[in-house]
């Protein structure tokens, strides 16, 4: 298995080069609606100044001998390929030695045989957005005149393929996808596609503050008032159905793919079973490591929480170090473990879950709690599911074998010890 390394000394930073801007007009997106809060701006583009900047800044501040850049939006491919070729160069003079990996996640509307010689060359991992065949992708997933995209994405997917670029594609999942669980997988399959991972979209409807800020959906939920709106938008994907999604495709998975496909939410889910730190903040005890600067040179706490009252500073006058570090990103972080309800505390599934994200958490537990996860209904369903399975894995690989083997072990009866 292909698990992603956990470096607990280190923070990361999410680029937003050319802030919430996007040529789609994705009916379920979370970040295109943040032009609210940019009144007046007169375009979204990073500065070569706040660049540059960036780069040295954050290189200096990690520990690790290979630093990570992720470039998102918005529409990141936007702001055009010598922007990129400039990220190049920075990265390249003031690397000090160290090795710098990038991603960038996009639509593939702009991706074109230079682009994708630029990426390949440069050693870019891509993060492809497609949710699934044409019919399904094209429901929300439309260009700024409400027109399917899925013809030019699926032309990007295939010159990511003709130039060997390094890519995965990322799913969203609603209400209306959901049930198409192996219809989805299956497609994936076909088009040759080795890396996925299964994101559920949980809006809730604007609240108050939301209206107020000219935002179409509700702000973070507080994790220790009961009364928080918690109606959700058209397009949420219900929590079990969602639960449901994940079994389907494990199944198949587990039985067929293991070592061929890689699915990271399964990744993700063996790090648990194998007593390792999450490689992702979704199910990690505490987040808060995992920061934004926007194209303004602003930093915030998350890429789901950037909100005024989530802003830590900005690159011009404060260090990325120091505003990461800070107490304010401290306590971010560690209410996610505080605010924890009684119900997820003695939750067989905690180790794999810790509540996932403060952004989901605005349901009541059981017992009248703030806090509950929206999901929690989907992911007991879906961790309990896949537990004889992961601790087969775990065998295996404490015995040196592959992951793989767990599809001939699982032809005939399954034995766990525990």
């Amino acid at each position: 298995m292909n698990l992603l390394k956990q470096r607990e000394d280190n923070f990361h930073i999410i680029a937003k080069p050319s802030g919430p801007l996007c040529n789609l007009d994705c009916h379920y997106c979370f970040y295109t609606e943040k032009e609210a809060l940019f009144p007046g701006q007169p375009s979204y583009k990073m500065s070569d100044a706040t660049l540059e900047n960036f780069i040295r800044n954050y290189i200096k501040s990690q520990k690790a001998p290979e630093i990570p850049f992720v470039w998102q939006g918005g529409e990141p491919t936007l702001m055009g390929l010598d922007f990129y070729k400039k990220v190049v160069q920075f990265q390249k003079k003031y690397a000090g030695g160290k090795k710098i990996l990038n991603s960038l996640q996009t639509n593939g509307m702009l991706l074109n045989d230079e682009w994708c010689k630029f990426l390949a060359e440069n050693d870019f991992l891509v993060g492809l957005s497609i949710d699934g065949p044409p019919e399904i992708h094209d429901h929300y997933r439309v260009n700024r005149g409400g027109k399917p995209t899925s013809d030019q994405v699926l032309f990007g997917l295939s010159l990511l393929q003709k130039y060997n670029v390094s890519y995965n594609v990322l799913t969203c999942i609603t209400k209306d996808s959901a049930p198409r669980a192996l219809e989805i997988y299956r497609y994936f399959k076909e088009k040759g596609v080795q890396y996925l991972q299964f994101i559920p979209i949980v809006e809730r409807l604007p609240d108050a503050k939301a209206l107020k800020l000219g935002l179409r959906h509700a702000t973070p939920p507080s994790l220790t008032q009961s009364e928080v709106q918690k109606a959700v938008s058209p397009w949420t994907v219900g929590s079990e159905r969602y639960g449901d999604f994940l079994i389907e495709v494990f199944d198949e998975w587990v039985r067929n793919d293991v070592g061929k496909v890689h699915v990271m939410n399964f990744e993700w889910a063996l790090a648990s079973w194998l007593g390792l730190p999450s490689p992702i903040c979704l199910f990690s005890e505490t987040c808060g490591n995992a920061g934004i600067i926007e194209h303004t040179g602003d930093v915030y706490s998350c890429d789901h929480f950037m909100y005024p009252e989530y802003k830590l500073g900005n690159i011009s006058e404060d260090s990325l170090k120091k505003m990461m570090s800070s107490p304010q990103q401290k306590e971010f972080g560690n209410i996610k473990r505080d605010t924890l309800p009684k119900q997820c505390q003695t939750c067989e599934v905690r180790f794999a879950c810790h509540g996932e994200c403060p952004k989901h958490r605005f349901l009541l537990s059981d017992d009248g709690e703030p806090g509950l996860n929206y999901l929690c209904v989907g992911y007991k369903k879906y961790f309990s599911h896949i537990h004889r399975y992961m601790k087969v894995i775990v065998q295996l690989l404490e015995h040196k074998l592959p992951a793989s083997d767990i599809m001939q072990v699982i032809k005939g009866p399954l034995i766990v010890r525990n």
